[in-house]
């Protein structure tokens, strides 16, 4: 743990007290910093106060941190598939075996790693669309706060995580460029304005054309795994046959609700776990055979709603399964 004193700037006023720390501390979790001010870890002029306290100009910080954390910020050169970007949001097609960010065990070669390397490159032009490929340059940072302490540099821009996609799951992603955006576009997923459907093999044939999967999801304490369980939390997922194959049904998803591990649940619940899916009863293959293929959202500067589509052709070929993505 180490002790950090700041003093607060008079631009910073009226900040609150959790983006502030934010701001400084790009190289740590926002998660990890509310732990921090609720552990009673940090005091304004020798006063414990909440995540929501509103700077004034001249205010004393005094906060203990644990900053060996900051690997999550550390910038990878990896390629990216961008599918658009302008200066204020980015939306990504991960690929399937990339984690969104590291853990305790996997802290390299994640998409936050990749995207603190693409955003705080200055070759990257202010605007851009259609799939291209980013991967070279020197790491300049260019807009926002202090970076983390391994990478040098005055300004960063700090990547703002807005929901997630399993490890094994490929697809679109919207990341933030700002704390404004992040929390526009938290409040859009909050409230259910953003559209989202995912592409899924699944084992067998599905009769019905089209319906609502309506199972509870809930955590199996003792299993370490999470389940449909009568006493869990609502969940729904709506899905519609797309082709019917020999053995597999291509089904295209649309969770209603956002429960852990849930188009992989009820999905298996009927009786077709999705390829791939071993732990669920699914056939073995290479990847998990679930893309999130289409995200709709209303930008969060003028409102002007945008639609992204990513497919992909599942192809089983004997024991092998290929995958192939296209716009």
């Amino acid at each position: 743990m180490q002790r950090v004193e700041i003093i607060v700037e008079r631009t910073k006023s009226k900040i609150r007290l959790e983006d502030f720390l934010f701001e400084q501390f790009p190289g740590l979790s926002r998660m990890y910093l509310r732990r921090v001010v609720k552990d009673e870890q940090c005091e304004v002029n020798g006063r414990l106060e909440n995540v929501g306290y509103r700077l004034r100009g001249g205010d004393f910080l005094e906060v203990e941190l644990d900053l060996t954390r900051e690997n999550s910020m550390r910038p990878e050169d990896v390629p990216l598939e961008i599918v658009y970007e302008d200066k204020h949001l980015i939306v990504v097609n991960k690929p399937a075996g990339m984690l969104v960010h590291p853990t305790n065990r996997d802290k390299n070669g994640t998409l936050l790693n990749a995207l603190v390397f693409h955003l705080n490159d200055r070759s990257v032009p202010p605007a851009s669309a259609g799939g291209r490929i980013s991967s070279a340059g020197n790491v300049d940072f260019i807009s926002g706060a202090a970076p983390p302490a391994h990478a040098g540099g005055t300004d960063f821009i700090r990547p703002g995580l807005v929901h997630r996609l399993d490890k094994q799951t490929s697809g679109l992603i919207v990341i933030a460029k700002s704390v404004r955006v992040h929390r526009s576009l938290a409040r859009q997923f909050q409230k259910k304005y953003v559209e989202k459907k995912y592409l899924a093999l699944v084992d067998g044939l599905v009769e019905m054309d089209e319906g609502t999967i309506d199972a509870a999801i809930g955590r199996f304490a003792d299993q370490k795994r999470w389940d449909v369980k009568s006493d869990g939390k609502q969940a729904e997922t709506r899905f519609r046959v797309l082709d019917r194959r020999a053995d597999s049904t291509l089904l295209e998803l649309e969770p209603v609700t956002g429960r852990t591990n849930q188009l992989r649940i009820h999905c298996a619940s009927i009786g077709h776990p999705i390829v791939g899916d071993k732990s669920r009863g699914g056939r073995s293959y290479e990847r998990l055979c679930l893309h999130a293929w289409q995200l709709t959202f209303r930008h969060p500067i003028g409102g002007d709603e945008h639609r992204f589509e990513r497919s992909v052709d599942f192809r089983i070929v004997g024991d092998e399964l290929n995958a192939r993505t296209h716009p």
